[in-house]
């Protein structure tokens, strides 16, 4: 358990020493700090609920061709793969990778927030350990989302952005969800902005979802197949929206950036009614994972809701500090998480 608590105090001591626009060095800090992340993500052994799913995807991939893909893993993660046993080394390789790019879109994401730092401190108890480690390919879908999210920001690029959502979905599938959040927000020729992310959704669905419908309806909702603690990660999202709508000016969010967290902080609220609507919270978890980056945007920005930036600040560290040790304490399921194992030497902290 140390590792992820050092791995937060990192982040954590940033956050309360970090001035918004801060010098370049405190970047060169926070990117080390990414890199430190992808470390910790790649070297892992035997961490995560899904780490035997990972393994046999490993090993049937060896002798495979693309032709073998669909049976066996998305074409991105599947490439990987490939990559990986070409080269003649073993599953950490694949992790690290996968770790490298989420890693990377986690910071890039961050670093276009005013306090970066306090940005990624939200990020670590759930989005980086729990997630990052526990489900590779989501992991690396969102860290691209991310990422395409802070090319978005900048560029005002709906193409560019599917683009990424395209390299996202190659990981894992429900990354096309993102794609139509993000694109009807754009003003600048919406009515072709429509167009084309109806067709690209539509195209990235039938490529990517419409062949796994059958088997995702089966797994999920026709077994009511529940997400341990479902309820608890969507108000995680829940309630940085409510915050969003309650004080969105004070946010300070420019026009286009604004649009994006209204459309994510609606889907947030809007999978909390799907929770209760649908019979599998499983299906309602996965694809809520994509409203996260609303969570560091909202709670990364304290000066909005507290009348110190001190305060604020510290108050929100303490929150993260507060869902880190709960769960890693608490969940069920943290007992893959703990203690935590380098490869390949199976002793941790």
């Amino acid at each position: 358990m140390l590792v992820y608590w050092l791995m937060f105090a990192y982040f954590a001591v940033g956050a309360m020493t970090e001035q918004p626009g801060g010098a370049r060095r405190h970047h060169l800090l926070l990117r080390f700090g990414g890199i430190a992340i992808a470390a910790l993500i790649g070297f892992r052994f035997e961490v995560g609920a899904d780490w035997q799913p990972y393994e046999y995807i490993f090993a049937h991939s060896e002798n495979s061709s693309f032709a073998d893909m669909p049976s066996i893993a998305d074409p991105g993660y599947f490439a990987v793969n490939l990559l990986v046993h070409w080269l003649g080394v073993d599953l950490w390789l694949v992790n690290l990778i996968c770790g490298a790019i989420f890693a990377w879109g986690l910071i890039r994401f961050a670093e276009l927030q005013e306090r970066p730092w306090l940005a990624v401190t939200v990020a670590i108890p759930y989005l980086v350990i729990v997630v990052a480690m526990g489900y590779s390919r989501q992991a690396v879908a969102i860290g691209l989302v991310m990422a395409g999210l802070a090319s978005y920001l900048k560029t005002g690029s709906v193409l560019r952005f599917a683009g990424y959502v395209l390299f996202a979905a190659s990981f894992h599938k429900t990354g096309v969800v993102a794609l139509p959040l993000i694109a009807v927000a754009n003003e600048r020729g919406r009515v072709v902005n429509v167009i084309i992310t109806v067709a690209v959704t539509y195209l990235l669905y039938t490529y990517f979802l419409s062949a796994q419908v059958g088997r995702f309806v089966t797994n999920y909702i026709d077994t009511r197949y529940a997400a341990e603690g479902a309820g608890i990660r969507v108000a995680m999202s829940v309630v940085p929206a409510l915050l969003f709508f309650a004080r969105s000016r004070q946010l300070g969010f420019a026009e286009r950036e604004r649009k994006v967290w209204r459309n994510l902080s609606i889907a947030a609220l809007g999978f909390l009614v799907l929770l209760f609507a649908l019979p599998s919270s499983a299906v309602v978890d996965r694809f809520a994972l994509y409203a996260i980056p609303l969570q560091l945007v909202v709670l990364s920005r304290p000066r909005a809701f507290f009348a110190s930036e001190g305060l604020g600040t510290a108050t929100v560290v303490a929150y993260a500090a507060a869902v880190q040790f709960t769960w890693l304490t608490y969940a069920h399921h943290a007992r893959f998480w703990v203690p935590y194992h380098f490869w390949p030497f199976g002793g941790g902290g």
